[in-house]
């Protein structure tokens, strides 16, 4: 079994992920040659700044897997969102009509950086009691939970966690760093994807999966990109 990428940006013209399908084809070549059999492209749905319409999202991810297997391409081009958790993410909250990966179960979601969501458990725990999964973006960038190992526990047990392999291989920055390889080295993390935006992106993620290798070994990679992403996306918690 190959690797699924959770979190991509490869649909050209979007947001700031694949400026082209030029770069994006590329994108989608170099994570291929990491491994990875599914490429889950997540746009942003972002209130005020990368809102594109959901039929602007499916007519792109069409082309471009269609472009894919045109190329001899393998890889299945799976379809998501990077859900911020805004007054758009809300009332889709309330209507039930969040973004989801294929339209299952599970979505991915982002959170602001410097302040977490009024009651955000306890959203998170209702979305969990409605059938839903939660997959929550790189974890270790959000202030709030880098002293606060206890509610980084609750949240774990009913979202899915999925590390950027980027901060895992140190480039965004010390704080997240240190956070990224603390949720693996303790096993808290259900996951790590590539969050590629452009081509070099591929390298950094290279990078973030060799970390992982020499560190932890090959059975944690396998867990990471294989084990824990299949059952995310057939909308299971990869700790049920």
């Amino acid at each position: 079994m190959g690797f699924i990428d959770l979190h991509s940006h490869i649909l050209p013209g979007l947001d700031d992920g694949a400026r082209d399908p030029a770069v994006s084809m590329a994108m989608i070549r170099g994570l291929v040659a990491l491994g990875f059999e599914t490429i889950c492209a997540t746009p942003h749905q972002r209130a005020g700044r990368f809102l594109p319409a959901l039929a602007a999202v499916r007519s792109a991810h069409a082309a471009t897997r269609d472009a894919a297997l045109a190329a001899g391409i393998g890889a299945r081009i799976a379809l998501g969102a990077e859900n911020m958790w805004d007054e758009v993410f809300y009332e889709r909250m309330q209507a039930r009509a969040i973004p989801s990966y294929d339209d299952g179960r599970a979505f991915l979601f982002e959170l602001p950086v410097t302040t977490l969501p009024a009651a955000l458990e306890e959203h998170v725990f209702r979305i969990r009691m409605s059938g839903a999964l939660p997959v929550m973006a790189h974890p270790e960038r959000y202030q709030p939970l880098w002293q606060a190992p206890a509610l980084v526990e609750r949240l774990a047990v009913q979202c899915a966690l999925v590390v950027d392999l980027g901060a895992v291989a140190g480039y965004h920055g010390k704080q997240p760093g240190k956070m990224a390889r603390s949720l693996l080295e303790q096993g808290i993390a259900h996951a790590v994807a590539s969050d590629a935006h452009a081509a070099e992106d591929v390298r950094v993620a290279a990078e973030g999966m060799d970390w992982i290798r020499k560190r932890l070994g090959e059975a944690a990679l396998a867990r990471l990109l294989d084990e824990g992403p299949r059952r995310i996306l057939a909308g299971e918690h990869p700790r049920a």
